[in-house]
């Protein structure tokens, strides 16, 4: 018995002959039939959904009837809209910054090896695993009229009667940007270190052996090291910020401040077209308004990555 499957084997292991293949020609379109119908009903058929309802009145209970550009032309002179627009804006141009630099200098801080650096490293990364919603809830706590805040600066002596952290439009705006500021610093610190790391230490020795300093260091080698994730994170920062939502909305308990100034497009969206009598085709028309502004940072990028290709190949 032994002979007769020592012949079998050298019968299939003859070249020319045909190798028997281990799945069918199918097989592929298995694995990726889940992701794709994911895709396709969660993804791209909202997405076409909401694009066509911005050209109707849809309203909840109610066949929708085309009305063309109206939800738009409405869009461009409606005050609130440009309110949440410019809120989202002042989000970008605050928290871009903050959140490119201050993560930076941080990973700077705590990828020297110190005695005890691991604890900070787990604390500065702490706020990224909490929820937003749960720290909104603990600003609010501590920037409310009673709060500690308020208290610890009348304690002090600094002010005579509590400031309006919440009230007032600017310094609501101020809370929850520095709400977000907090939340991100650990998450983008990781982000860095890993950028870091393939830093050559080389690149350091020589510039010291030039004489330069600690500054000039940071600024002629470690800057452009990270140039590509201080791009990554800076749009990051930008797409977040645009659809910026729970920070605004739990501080100002859903009326986005004193006459809705600090409402986000996010939250302009739920007003409009929540409940029986919302707007579905105007909510969809600011919706399809902020992807559009979304898009432009991942413009601004694709465009400075070809620029730098263009001036590499030359």
């Amino acid at each position: 018995m032994s002979a007769d499957i020592s012949i079998r084997n050298r019968r299939g292991s003859r070249p020319g002959r045909k190798a028997i293949t281990s799945h069918r020609w199918f097989t592929p379109w298995l694995l990726l039939g889940p992701a794709v119908i994911w895709v396709l009903v969660f993804a791209l058929w909202p997405f076409l959904n909401t694009v066509f309802l911005s050209f109707t009145d849809a309203r909840p209970l109610r066949t929708p009837a085309f009305v063309g550009g109206a939800n738009y032309e409405r869009m461009f002179g409606d005050e609130m809209f440009w309110n949440a627009l410019t809120t989202c804006i002042i989000y970008v141009l605050v928290c871009v910054p903050l959140l490119t630099i201050l993560p930076l200098l941080l990973a700077l801080l705590v990828q020297k090896k110190l005695p005890g650096i691991a604890f900070f490293r787990t604390t500065f990364y702490f706020p990224v695993i909490a929820s937003v919603v749960v720290v909104a809830l603990i600003w609010t706590w501590l920037f409310d009229s009673r709060g500690i805040i308020n208290q610890t600066l009348e304690f002090l002596g600094i002010v005579d009667k509590p400031m309006a952290f919440l009230v007032d439009r600017w310094l609501l705006l101020g809370c929850a940007i520095l709400l977000t500021v907090w939340k991100g610093l650990g998450y983008y610190m990781v982000v860095y270190l890993a950028a870091l790391g393939n830093v050559g230490k080389e690149l350091h020795e020589a510039a010291m052996l030039d004489g330069a300093g600690s500054f000039r260091r940071f600024l002629s080698v470690t800057i452009p090291s990270v140039r590509g994730a201080m791009l990554l994170i800076a749009v990051l920062i930008a797409v977040s910020a645009m659809r910026v939502f729970a920070e605004l909305d739990v501080l100002s308990k859903s009326t986005g401040g004193p006459g809705g100034y600090d409402m986000s497009l996010v939250m302009l969206i739920r007003q409009v077209g929540s409940g029986l009598n919302g707007n579905i085709g105007y909510a969809s028309a600011i919706s399809v308004a902020l992807f559009l502004l979304t898009l432009v940072p991942l413009a601004a990028i694709a465009f400075m990555n070809r620029e730098k290709k263009a001036k590499v190949s030359a």
